[in-house]
């Protein structure tokens, strides 16, 4: 079963310094039946302002993770532990209780755009605490993973976070594990085939909820960059 969420469905922010849009309740955006989805608890795409900076602050029992679309992000938390973070590149944060951590974008004339996902983390697993790697133009990338296959990212959860990347036309399959998916176009137009739903199309910014699919079929109508996180149950 497939279920669309349009972009202009989604709470939106702006602060002046930091523009956002949440796909699920986030800060001042509250929608009882978006709470997430599985163990996928925050989808949001934000732009902060040059300069701008997170102020220190605790996350929950999650793995935080950042794609940067646009500038570049510092990261530090309060044990002197930093990361820089550039576009074309993921970072990920493994969030202890206890520790507080802040954002900068580091570019004094550039905005720093960034989708981040929170991921609900298993507290028996232990991860390096920042970890980074780059996002090639290539079709098919795999961003996060349990066990860090293909060099991706390690979480500390069933989850498989994938990038796809397709020029106008051309058409991928991405096969799942779990009963449950989501799929965010960043940006482009597509079609997307489930195996047990009819074809549906999506803009960019749009999302889907998908479940009880074993894949899912992209094909752009626009160059396309779009995530399909696949859930566990």
């Amino acid at each position: 079963m497939m279920t669309t969420r349009c972009a202009s469905a989604c709470g939106q922010a702006d602060f002046g310094w930091l523009q956002a849009r949440y796909s699920f309740s986030f800060g001042h955006y509250f929608d009882p039946k978006l709470m997430g989805y599985a163990s996928l608890r925050v989808l949001n795409q934000e732009i902060l302002a040059p300069g701008a900076a997170f102020q220190p602050r605790s996350y929950p029992q999650v793995d935080v993770l950042n794609l940067v679309l646009q500038g570049e992000a510092e990261y530090r938390d309060s044990e002197g532990n930093h990361l820089v973070a550039r576009e074309g590149e993921a970072m990920l944060l493994s969030a202890r209780q206890g520790v507080n951590y802040s954002e900068i974008n580091i570019s004094k004339d550039r905005p720093l755009t960034r989708m981040q996902l929170w991921l609900a983390a298993c507290p028996e697993r232990e991860n390096p605490l920042l970890q980074k790697r780059d996002l090639p133009q290539q079709t098919s990338v795999l961003i996060a993973s349990p066990d860090g296959a293909q060099g991706s990212l390690q979480l500390r959860q069933q989850v498989w976070v994938h990038q796809v990347t397709l020029a106008p036309g051309e058409q991928y399959t991405v096969k799942l594990h779990g009963p449950r998916a989501y799929l965010q176009s960043i940006h482009g137009s597509l079609d997307v085939q489930a195996s047990s739903a009819n074809q549906q199309p999506l803009s960019c910014g749009d999302g889907a909820f998908l479940s009880d699919e074993n894949q899912i079929s992209l094909q752009a109508r626009t160059p396309l960059r779009a995530l399909v996180i696949d859930l566990p149950a």
